[in-house]
């Protein structure tokens, strides 16, 4: 009885005990999956079908070892105890032992299949995935969630390594174990199996109303841990920090989150009393199944109608019948958590990058350093065409097709000259310096670099040329070392020393305890605006492009850092090619072209003398800050 009851226990344990369940969502059951999913998953496993096939070997000699011990206990009592033959218990009780240790030794196989084939998958789905969200454009990443994004790479490729792990092996295991035990049952007796099938709607009744009550309970858990993490992430990153020192009320942020966790704690309480009482119900219709069987069995056992041998193997059998019944149960959710995961996973793969080569593009040629527009428009691609709804967390995309921001810009920037772009905020600076690099294509005229249009060439050989700083560099959590070499990879100490030097950040860098070994913090926030600034300008310098793009550069800088990050940026535009985005004008007097943006159009061109006699609007700009400084300084700001 203790024997049966245990292989109950266990089978509900590893499918549908309260473990089980917190992985099954019962809603995946009415999603519509895409056509041709199931066609695509079976080519994206082809790699793996020997193991595959393997596994399942293994799943089914494993299902026939499930009825061969019950039956050697039948011969062991009824031809070998009950008729004195000990030869034959000892023989059979090696047999039962080295079962017992084919079983062992399949478990460790099968684990070892499992493992290849499901680390496999995830192997060849993440890297599959990450290789694809690299080549989106930026359009992609600014309206994409990222914790979505995240997810894909985690949640759901593990979901979709299970298809081919524990719920495969899970399916095809059950069904053929249950299909034995039953045969294996009604061999032995027919009215005893019938005796023990008509109390499975009792058994399989409280499954499904308790499984169901634990999914959904499951799910509001899952959610409200992720708004917990979504709550941290935000307030623990440096930013959310300072906001919510400088503007939160912590006694309300302790309240909001004290009120979330308390409903989580809440829902884990009931969560385990429900898988405690879905338990003991289990166990509890087990016991009285092979109460039942015994009470049946033995008044036919005492008339000589069964053999005690076969009344012992029919409880045996019966602990390995309930287990299964219950895992196939819900077998419809396991197969389609599984294969939504997947789905989800192609979704991300099928979204084709905007910005990808063309066939056979050529790489741009090492000394290209003119960079000309040619009659250039632009508006910004809708949100079907680079993002997807789930990404989002929207139910429709919108279709809308966005206003047009650039028209009619011409231009041509020769090798070693300045063109700054200076203009109202929103006039369209930034996406023109976006559209050298091609980080998004022009949807009229053409941006050429080195007289070829930035279509035709190699993304990577066009991004080897071009060097960016922006007004908020981004620096990884890692190393100074690390964030230079992601320049240049392999670069030396000498040459990253030299690139410091020039970007007038050396001395900080040599000052601190663990020089280059120095980490950052995150985004580089344990540097100020300046430092930060000059190192991005050390690791553009480390890349060493022909062309050179300033966004902002020096915006939000003290005046002393702003003085700084000039003189790096004088060492690093000298010679070279460079599209300057300014806001202070005083920095770019010296530029040997000055382009006048407004509304995606450039309204005014020329030096700055030119521009200042030509009255017009940057005139006016130049006037307006020059009034702010010299009441600034007045006032003795």
């Amino acid at each position: 009885m203790s024997s049966g009851m245990m292989r109950v226990g266990g089978g509900m344990g590893g499918g549908m005990g309260a473990g089980g369940w917190r992985r099954q969502d019962a809603s995946v059951v009415n999603q519509k999956l895409a056509k041709g999913t199931v066609r695509r998953i079976v080519r994206f496993a082809k790699p793996f079908r020997a193991q595959i096939t393997l596994f399942l070997v293994l799943v089914v000699i494993s299902a026939f070892l499930v009825i061969a011990s019950p039956l050697l206990f039948k011969k062991i009592v009824d031809d070998g105890i009950s008729k004195g033959n000990a030869g034959l218990v000892t023989g059979l009780a090696l047999l039962v032992a080295l079962l017992a240790v084919i079983e062992a030794g399949l478990g460790l196989f099968q684990r070892w299949f499992s493992a290849q084939i499901g680390e496999g998958l995830i192997f060849d789905l993440r890297t599959k995935v990450f290789a694809h969200v690299q080549q989106m454009p930026v359009a992609f990443f600014t309206r994409t969630q990222t914790g979505a994004l995240v997810s894909r790479l985690n949640t759901d490729v593990i979901g979709a390594q299970q298809a081919f792990t524990s719920t495969l092996s899970g399916v095809v295991s059950n069904i053929i174990s249950l299909i034995l035990v039953i045969g294996a049952m009604l061999l032995l007796s027919w009215q005893l199996t019938v005796v023990a099938i008509l109390l499975l709607p009792v058994f399989l009744v409280p499954a499904r109303i308790l499984g169901r009550r634990l999914a959904a309970l499951t799910r509001e858990q899952m959610q409200l841990n992720a708004d917990m993490s979504t709550a941290m992430t935000e307030r623990f990153s440096v930013g959310g920090a300072l906001l919510v020192t400088l503007f939160g009320k912590p006694e309300l942020e302790n309240s909001d989150f004290g009120e979330r966790a308390g409903r989580v704690r809440d829902l884990g309480i009931r969560t385990a009393m429900l898988g405690r009482v879905f338990f003991t119900a289990l166990t509890l219709v087990a016991s009285l199944a092979t109460a039942l069987v015994y009470g049946v069995g033995g008044n036919l056992a005492v008339r000589s109608s069964l053999t005690i041998g076969t009344l012992l193997a029919l409880v045996a059998l019966l602990g390995r019948l309930y287990g299964p019944l219950t895992a196939l149960s819900n077998v419809r959710v396991d197969v389609m958590t599984a294969l939504v995961s997947f789905e989800r996973v192609f979704e991300v793969l099928d979204l084709e990058p905007m910005i990808q080569d063309a066939p056979d593009a050529p790489d741009l040629p090492a000394d290209a350093a003119t960079v000309s527009f040619d009659h250039v428009a632009f508006s910004y691609p809708t949100a079907d065409q680079v993002s997807l709804a789930s990404l989002e967390s929207v139910a429709v995309l919108d279709k809308r097709a966005s206003a047009q921001v650039l028209e009619d810009i011409s231009f041509t920037v020769e090798p070693g000259q300045m063109f700054a772009l200076v203009g109202p905020s929103g006039a369209g600076k930034t996406t023109i310096t976006n559209l050298v690099a091609r980080l998004y294509d022009v949807t009229g005229g053409s941006v050429r670099v080195g007289g070829q249009d930035v279509r035709d060439v190699t993304l990577r050989s066009l991004h080897d040329a071009i060097g960016y700083v922006t007004q908020d560099a981004h620096m990884f959590h890692d190393t100074i070392r690390a964030n230079l070499a992601y320049a240049k990879p392999g670069a030396t100490d000498e040459e990253m020393i030299d690139a410091l030097t020039s970007a007038q950040v050396w001395d900080l860098v040599s000052s601190l305890p663990d020089g280059l070994d120095t980490v950052v913090g995150d985004r580089g926030h344990r540097l100020s605006g300046g430092e930060r600034q000059r190192l991005a300008i050390a690791r553009l310098l480390l890349k060493a492009p022909h062309i050179v793009v300033l966004d902002e550069a020096t915006a939000h800088l003290d005046s002393e850092s702003e003085v700084a990050v000039q003189q790096a940026l004088d060492t690093a535009l000298e010679g070279r090619t460079s599209l300057v985005i300014a806001h202070r004008l005083s920095t770019v007097r010296n530029a040997d072209q000055i382009l006048v943006v407004d509304r995606g159009r450039i309204v005014e061109r020329g030096t700055h003398l030119q521009l200042l006699a030509l009255d017009g609007e940057y005139a006016d700009l130049y006037r307006t800050q020059f009034t702010q400084s010299a009441s600034s300084t007045a006032a003795g700001v």
